[in-house]
């Protein structure tokens, strides 16, 4: 049995869809604001599979998608927390949120880089700078250096390997998952 096998060729097939476009720029945009993982990385990677002289073309819109949802977090940050304070705690996020606030007490703007170009969760960010009033334009610019470095990067190595990186997630998915799935689990436990 090899359920990351049979998601991943799913998610081929979507990337395949004439709506590919729109689902990889709304997932872009949640994921900055709301969405708990960074499920578009997956998508515009299929993407760029099935399409590799549009990568990066569909780096861009995941990129400029994915900084007007960093947006939204950032005015969820000064407006709405209270409203989503309940949901954060439901989802077990107020901890992270909380050490984003550190981080962002400890290296001030400067963390937006590192959390835009990393796996974690970016809403925490996104939301933390718009509680903490980071100031709005180097948020974005920030936001953009980092996300279009992240999304450039994955278009470029599926450019590049794109055949044999196919080749290689096709044979390695099914352990990659569970290694994912793994470390999930280890960050939560860490967390708590």
């Amino acid at each position: 049995m090899r359920p990351f096998y049979s998601l991943y060729n799913k998610v081929l097939e979507w990337s395949s869809s004439r709506f590919a476009v729109i689902w990889l720029a709304t997932i872009s945009f949640l994921e900055s604001s709301i969405l708990p993982y960074p499920i578009q990385d997956i998508l515009l990677a299929t993407m760029s599979l099935k399409s590799r002289n549009r990568a990066y073309y569909f780096a861009i819109i995941c990129t400029l998608s994915s900084v007007l949802g960093a947006i939204a977090g950032y005015y969820v940050g000064i407006y709405a927390i209270s409203l989503i304070m309940p949901l954060l705690d439901t989802m077990n996020y107020l901890p992270e949120l909380h050490k984003a606030e550190q981080y962002f007490n400890t290296y001030g703007i400067w963390i937006i880089l590192i959390a835009g170009f990393s796996p974690i969760p970016y809403k925490l960010f996104t939301i933390s700078a718009g509680m903490m009033s980071m100031p709005l334009l180097p948020f974005v610019i920030f936001s953009l250096i980092a996300r279009s470095a992240r999304y450039l990067l994955i278009a470029f190595l599926v450019r590049k390997f794109g055949k044999r990186c196919d080749a290689w997630l096709n044979k390695y998915i099914d352990r990659l998952g569970y290694v994912l799935i793994a470390i999930v689990v280890l960050g939560i436990w860490y967390a708590y």
